[in-house]
This record gives C-alpha cells, sequence and structure tokens, in this order.
C-alpha cells in the first residue's frame, strides 16, 4: 500500500473528504440534505436528527484535528505512538462505519457512503501503518 498511495496524497485525500464531511453534516443541520439519507434511514424525527448530526460534525471535525496534527498543519506536540493509535482507531471507526452503511435501510446511502467509508478506512489505515518513524506527527508544521 505504501508504493500505491503516497503519505502526501493520502492526508490530502483524508483532509479533503473529512472536510466535505462536515460540510455535509451542516447541510444535513440545516434541513437542506434530507435526513433520511443517513444514519440508515433510521431517524425519527427533528430531535434525533439534531443530536446525531451534532455528534457527526463534532466527531468528523475532531477526525479532521488528527489528520491536521499528522500533516503538521497545527502546532501541537503528540508523541509519535499516540498519532499512531489515533489513526489506527479512525480506521476501525471508518471499518464499523463501512458495515454500519451495508446494512442501512437507504439504498443511497449504501451504493456512496459504504465505498466512501471503505476508502477512509483505507487512507487512515496508510498513515498509521506506514508512518515514517519519530517524524509522524511533527511538532513544527511545514
Amino acid at each position: 500500500m505504501k508504493k500505491l498511495l503516497s503519505e502526501r496524497a493520502a492526508t490530502f485525500c483524508l483532509l479533503l473528504i473529512l472536510a466535505l464531511l462536515v460540510v455535509m453534516h451542516l447541510l444535513i443541520l440545516a434541513g437542506i440534505i434530507p435526513f433520511a439519507l443517513v444514519w440508515g434511514g433510521r431517524l425519527q424525527n427533528q430531535a434525533q436528527m439534531l443530536r446525531f448530526e451534532t455528534v457527526s460534525v463534532l466527531v468528523n471535525m475532531l477526525l479532521l484535528a488528527v489528520v491536521a496534527l499528522r500533516a503538521g498543519l497545527l502546532r501541537v506536540r503528540l508523541h509519535p505512538i499516540a498519532g499512531r493509535i489515533l489513526l489506527g482507531l479512525m480506521a476501525g471507526l471508518f471499518l464499523l462505519n463501512t458495515v454500519g452503511n451495508l446494512l442501512s435501510a437507504h439504498p443511497f446511502e449504501q451504493m456512496v457512503f459504504t465505498p466512501l467509508t471503505l476508502v477512509l478506512f483505507l487512507l487512515s489505515l496508510r498513515l498509521a501503518w506506514y508512518a515514517p518513524g519519530n517524524n509522524s506527527f511533527p511538532a513544527n508544521p511545514l
């Protein structure tokens, strides 16, 4: 996988996809995208949607911050092992999300978000497994 996808490409793709997911969840919160398309089509009302989508935005922003740390875009020191653990947890989360999307009641979620979360799993795994030693979470950005 290391030769198929560079660390830089994996980082850029993760940053881009996670940022777009935050925007998508904000559009769901705003009512522009119907909430029936997410959460397996199981949300019953507006109050449930607000809770679930708020959590989604916060989690995706946290994941975005982890990748930004990995890219050296944030000036925060993080031990390389802690960073690799966080990226491994991200990969696990995306793998579970892929299974959840496969079990979705909504065909759109199955067709669009299953491959997307699988790609996010592979990108996160790329950064977690093939970190370049102690420089995987730089203290000084670019």
